[in-house]
């Protein structure tokens, strides 16, 4: 294999790594800080047993993210340096406000936090963990901001050969930004409630000391994460809206639409030929892709082989398409694990509201492992947003094949992939262990600690 599919490799395997911890520390921080201040407000011990017990896993799942996030910004001097020396202008500035303001801001006062219990005020205490969690979400906003850019360049004028920034305001107000935060934001949710859930599930299933804990988590994560996935379907549909006016390729991709339909019929299902560009085999709903569109059930959605033709014509000549497979199904296992989230929520909130938490043992046991349906549903979605993206590494302005260094080697770059992958294997089956481990422990020794 040569340097470029190498880089692409150790790019998409760090990135996926990093992005399993990412959505949870988004998320709990959030539900930590939220069930803190439910202790401060009523004084109720289990509540501060609560914050203390995720508040632990919390603190297991951060470390991770950061020491894997690290290597995220080396790769763009080593693997994509022709990248960074044309766009580097631009894609360096929210990254630096991202690592100069959020991330210290959040490591500082979640170092208060750690050791603040026993030497802050009760509200000064949440405060901190409040400030952690807007930390943690501003550096998802300032990331997102940089990718954006490369979904939506806005902001640059191209001079000497390098694209260089003329609005910073421009890439603080991109519209795919305020699309695609939220949708993060909210997945965050998602992953930190079915993580609740699950491991609330696990103890209320083996009868756990301390039950009030794990049934309270219960119901707060039943609420939180219906919230979230209401949410990110909503914003899912604004977002896909959003997509077809400025990645019309990709949203075609994610459809397997070859041709251009007025009304647009929307796929259920479908084998195709990517080769030759047509169905093998296809179920389809006529016009609701025009509905999900535009709100209606007319209105034309482009098709790949009619993208194709308009981008020769814009950009030069080659191949604009995506692995359109590959578009197709991480966006339908993305959605459709988003649905099944929603029902396995909502059944939830239905025992809930009746004041009933005696729930069969079957559900208690698909909750555990549903915690693994959002992590797949934020790993396909990351990779659909990337892979749909292809061939472009800034839409419009830069190939991905532009962007690789050219002084690094494939034996250099087939080097570092496998020291990486290993490496992050081994920090992955730690974290894993830590996190089963405490997880599985509750609050035992919270509870030894209070007495």
């Amino acid at each position: 294999m040569d340097a470029l599919i190498l880089a692409r490799w150790q790019f998409a395997i760090t990135t996926v790594y990093h992005f399993f911890f990412v959505p949870l520390t988004l998320g709990l921080s959030i539900a930590v800080a939220i069930m803190e201040t439910i202790y401060v407000r009523t004084g109720k011990e289990e509540y501060k047993r609560m914050t203390k017990f995720w508040g632990h896993l919390f603190l297991i799942n951060f470390a991770i993210g950061v020491v894997t996030g690290i290597v995220q910004e080396f790769q763009f001097g080593m693997n994509w340096s022709e990248y960074s020396r044309f766009v580097g202008d631009i894609f360096g500035a929210p990254l630096a406000i991202e690592a100069l303001l959020a991330f210290f801001l959040e490591s500082t006062f979640l170092g208060i936090w750690i050791f603040g219990w026993e030497k802050l005020s009760k509200k000064m205490h949440a405060a901190a963990m409040w400030i952690v969690a807007i930390g943690s979400n501003l550096s998802a906003l300032w990331i997102l901001i940089a990718n954006s850019f490369m979904q939506q360049p806005v902001g640059y004028a191209i001079r000497n050969g390098r694209a260089e920034m003329t609005d910073f305001f421009a890439l603080l107000t991109n519209g795919h930004v305020w699309v695609q935060f939220p949708h993060v934001f909210f997945a965050g949710m998602c992953t930190a409630a079915f993580f609740i859930l699950g491991i609330s599930a696990w103890h209320l299933l083996k009868k756990s000391d301390d039950a009030v804990v794990y049934q309270n988590s219960f119901k707060f994560g039943v609420v939180y994460g219906l919230v979230g996935t209401i949410m990110v379907i909503l914003v899912g549909h604004s977002q896909a809206q959003y997509m077809i006016r400025i990645q019309p390729m990709k949203m075609a991709a994610a459809e397997a639409l070859w041709d251009n339909e007025d009304p647009a019929a929307m796929s259920l299902f479908t084998i195709g030929n990517e080769k030759e560009r047509k169905d093998v085999f296809a179920i389809r709903v006529p016009a609701l892709l025009s509905f999900l569109a535009y709100n209606r059930f007319d209105g034309e959605v482009k098709g790949i082989n009619d993208i194709q033709t308009e981008y020769e014509h814009l950009y030069g000549p080659g191949d604009y398409v995506p692995p359109v497979a590959i578009s197709y199904w991480t966006f339908r296992i993305m959605t459709g694990l988003g649905f099944v989230m929603f029902f396995l929520l909502l059944y939830g909130l239905a025992k809930v509201l009746k004041g009933r938490l005696d729930f069969a043992p079957l559900y208690l046991k698909i909750m555990i492992l549903a915690i693994a349906i959002p992590y797949l549903a934020n790993s396909t979605g990351w990779i659909f947003t990337e892979i749909a993206r292809q061939p472009w590494a800034v839409f419009g302005v830069m190939r991905v094949e532009d962007a690789v260094s050219g002084a690094v080697s494939s034996g250099e770059i087939l080097f570092s992939l496998i020291a990486f992958t290993l490496l992050y294997g081994s920090l992955m089956a730690a974290t894993v262990y830590l996190l089963k481990k405490y997880a599985m422990a509750g609050t035992r020794n919270i509870l030894h600690e209070s007495h």
